[in-house]
């Protein structure tokens, strides 16, 4: 991923939301959760829009993968907005909090192409969820995340739980929300929680050398890989992981793409 030119990206803000997309040259795209002020948290106004903005940008056949960050350097997101949650005093309400808020993260979870999560600051409570419905997880050398909703007398609710727990295991997982423990960005590296750590901010090499690879797949090998992910994610059995992989490598096969690849190859060799 080369860094980011005014002239080359493109960034907006829908009207009456507060989120930031920009469309970047190499095939990806970034959405900013701007609430800076408000430690970016997670109201469900804004959970929605950023479904939206998911399933939208999703839908484009070029699109290679998708960040989600935070406005500023203190905070990805710090959890649900707690006055926007504070009516939700019966259970159909928490029913239907749940719900939406969850399958808000359900539409990161399904985005066709590879999400990553830049951790610019601290994820905690929902925004942890949310960094973990994500795909991957690029952690600021500052930054922290942690599953604090015990501080709160409460759990996780948001799909979050068997996120935490399938990616890094019972123990540690019972420990990060027993404790309400706060990880930083080695320890989250050493889980596994975290895919990468990056020293010098969202535009240094760091993080572009970890997007290049990514951006120089072609979108349908993104989708198709994509779509594994998703299958073992959610349990699949063997045969029908098989059959998703056996889908997508006669789609890829077939593509101009494919073909151009290994013509380049073995023009190589002659």
């Amino acid at each position: 991923m080369t860094a980011p030119d005014p002239a080359d990206s493109s960034s907006t803000r829908a009207p009456a939301t507060q989120l930031r997309i920009e469309q970047r040259p190499d095939g990806g795209c970034w959405i900013t959760i701007d609430r800076a002020a408000k430690h970016n948290a997670l109201a469900r106004t804004v959970l929605a829009e950023l479904a939206a903005a998911v399933r939208s940008l999703g839908a484009q056949p070029a699109l290679r993968y998708l960040v989600i960050t935070g406005a500023g350097e203190r905070y990805f997101a710090a959890g649900g907005d707690l006055r926007d949650l504070a009516s939700v005093r019966d259970e159909a309400g928490v029913h239907a909090m749940m719900d939406e808020a969850g399958g808000a993260l359900d539409a990161v979870r399904r985005c066709p192409v590879p999400v990553l999560a830049y951790l610019n600051g601290d994820a905690i409570g929902g925004g942890a969820e949310l960094a973990l419905a994500c795909d991957l997880r690029l952690q600021a050398s500052h930054a922290r995340i942690g599953y604090i909703q015990a501080r709160l007398a409460i759990t996780s609710a948001w799909g979050g739980g068997p996120d935490l727990y399938g990616l890094i295991g019972p123990a540690r997982a019972l420990r990060m929300m027993s404790r309400a423990e706060l990880v930083d960005a080695e320890q989250a590296l050493a889980w596994g929680l975290a895919d990468s750590v990056i020293r010098d901010g969202p535009d240094g090499e760091d993080l572009r050398a970890f997007v290049r690879p990514i951006a120089a797949c072609a979108p349908q090998v993104l989708r198709g890989i994509k779509a594994q992910a998703m299958a073992a994610r959610g349990g699949a059995s063997w045969t029908a992981h098989r059959q998703v992989e056996r889908e997508h490598f006669v789609r890829t096969w077939l593509h101009d793409d494919h073909w151009a690849a290994a013509d380049k190859l073995l023009s190589k060799g002659t």
